[in-house]
């Protein structure tokens, strides 16, 4: 297990208590075999963290988008607390390398387990709440959803159009045009997220995502106009 310093220098939050972000990183398996309670593992932090991330989400995209109705919010919030989403930003910060396994966890590669990883994201955010209260715990959950919330919600507005915005801006600089392909899709049907690349030359210049292909596409855009912009 990592030194949790450093992990507290990736989330850029420090611990008043750091016993609290211990147990966050705390599995029922190192528990058990330590003879620690149920209430030592991060099973109650879990289900906290499952929460205030709802919570937090689902405000911040109401103050972002004032303009979405309570269907495009509901599906913009499931996806972005969703496991197949989340596990991403556990894996950002290395998460599974600070975890506190049992040797049979260990054993079966409990550090690369999608759920461990889910599960421990939402207890740190929890952790971070009880230590320093929403104020401190809404920086640190935008620091890693902001981005992500703009990408998705601006390339699903009609009024956005970053890829007919990107040709042009190509064409005017004399370079190939954009292309775009489908990089990766993950989530149950009803919820899938799309990954989409723009290729530019034949090298990618960017990637996007969102809740259509379309809207992918748009985010794919719009990182390439910034890049560009850059340059």
């Amino acid at each position: 297990m990592k030194n949790v310093d450093e992990l507290e220098r990736e989330l850029d939050y420090r611990f008043q208590e750091p016993e609290l972000l211990l147990r966050a990183l705390t599995h029922t398996s190192y528990a058990y075999e330590q003879g620690m309670g149920a209430q030592d593992s991060n099973e109650r932090l879990e289900f906290l963290g499952d929460a205030i991330l709802g919570f937090l989400i689902s405000d911040f995209l109401c103050r972002a988008q004032p303009n979405l109705n309570e269907g495009h919010l509901s599906k913009l919030k499931g996806f972005l607390v969703s496991a197949a989403n989340l596990v991403g930003y556990a894996e950002q910060v290395r998460l599974g390398e600070y975890l506190r396994l049992g040797k049979g966890e260990e054993k079966t590669g409990g550090r690369r387990k999608q759920a461990l990883l889910v599960d421990a994201f939402e207890a740190v955010i929890a952790a971070v709440y009880l230590d320093g209260g929403i104020e401190g715990t809404r920086e640190v959950v935008l620091a890693f959803f902001r981005r992500q919330i703009a990408e998705i919600t601006e390339s699903a507005e009609p009024v956005s159009d970053f890829k007919s915005t990107l040709q042009e801006t190509l064409q005017a600089r004399g370079q190939d045009v954009a292309r775009y392909r489908l990089a990766d899709e993950t989530g149950p049907d009803h919820q899938k997220l799309f990954t989409v690349e723009a290729v530019i030359g034949g090298e990618v210049a960017a990637r996007g995502r969102g809740l259509t292909k379309k809207a992918a596409e748009q985010a794919a855009a719009m990182s390439a106009l910034e890049r560009l912009a850059t340059e």
